[in-house]
């Protein structure tokens, strides 16, 4: 574990155990080659991230790829989030431009460079599947947060990634049903770890939906600096509280019109006071209910 500029770097362990099994098989320039590659994606990630006003808390190297771990605090809005997730992509995206430029130049073909080619390739476009944890999985959720409540976005989304998850373990141990077919292990050991990831994700969403109320504050100045328009919210007296902040969408700021029965609005209140209601009013133990 090394820490660079408040960043940490770290291996995960089971990295070093691929890396020691990489040369007993002689693949290690191969496997070397490829997380030198992952590691300039997350570079990527964490230097927008920076330049965005986020906190880059740490960059993670697993063994089926990388993580920059990246604190928002609230700056970060759906569009800036969006920018971060490509901004991965982007660097092997430049790295194949250079490689083929220095390649045509020299007419001569070289095995290393077609393999990190190659590499770059299918590091970008595995990448830019939507599925989350996955950068195009991020693009696509910061859509979707665009046109809908901001919890309800984190649920689905995460729930489709699941069965997507679930969708690629299958198609690895199909083979087994064939004569003779063997597991496809790459695909099988992808799925697992997707699996795996937004199972854990999907179970955190409760604590993900508490720094996005925390975050509402810093919002709120933005949008009032740029003047624009709160978006209504109707809810009746007697509606509990947790049901309508579930409808905030995550750049939009709201007012909220209480009405009544006979259809007269007996209440205008703005999110801060919604919110530092609905923290007052939790038990003291911090439990949230399961998402819905």
């Amino acid at each position: 574990m090394i820490n660079v500029r408040g960043v940490t770097l770290s291996l995960h362990p089971l990295f070093v155990l691929v890396m020691l099994t990489s040369v007993l098989t002689g693949h290690f320039v191969e496997i070397m080659t490829l997380f030198a590659l992952v590691f300039i994606h997350e570079l990527g990630h964490a230097t927008a991230a920076s330049l965005l006003g986020a906190r880059v808390l740490s960059i993670q190297m697993l063994p089926f790829g990388g993580v920059a771990v990246i604190e928002d605090q609230g700056r970060l809005n759906a569009w800036k989030e969006i920018v971060i997730a490509l901004a991965g992509p982007l660097q092997n995206g430049i790295m194949i431009i250079i490689l083929l430029g220095l390649r045509n130049m020299s007419g001569v073909e070289h095995v290393y460079v077609d393999y990190v080619i190659q590499g770059n390739a299918v590091i970008a476009l595995f990448n830019l599947l939507p599925i989350l944890p996955l950068d195009g999985g991020k693009v696509l959720q910061a859509l979707i947060s665009l046109s809908f409540a901001y919890h309800r976005t984190l649920v689905w989304t995460f729930r489709a990634s699941i069965v997507t998850s679930l969708l690629f373990c299958i198609y690895g141990i199909l083979p087994l049903l064939e004569k003779n077919g063997s597991v496809h292990l790459n695909m099988l050991a992808i799925g697992i770890f997707l699996l795996y990831s937004n199972i854990v994700d999907y179970r955190n969403i409760p604590y993900r939906f508490i720094r996005f109320l925390l975050g509402r504050d810093e919002l709120f100045y933005r949008q009032a600096a740029k003047g624009s328009i709160a978006l209504p919210i109707v809810s009746l007296p007697m509606k509990h509280l947790e049901p309508v902040l579930r409808l905030f969408r995550r750049d939009r700021y709201h007012m909220v019109y209480v009405m009544n029965e006979q259809g007269r609005v007996v209440a205008v209140l703005t999110e801060q006071r919604l919110i530092r209601s609905y923290f007052a009013a939790r038990p003291p133990d911090g439990g949230e209910s399961k998402p819905k």
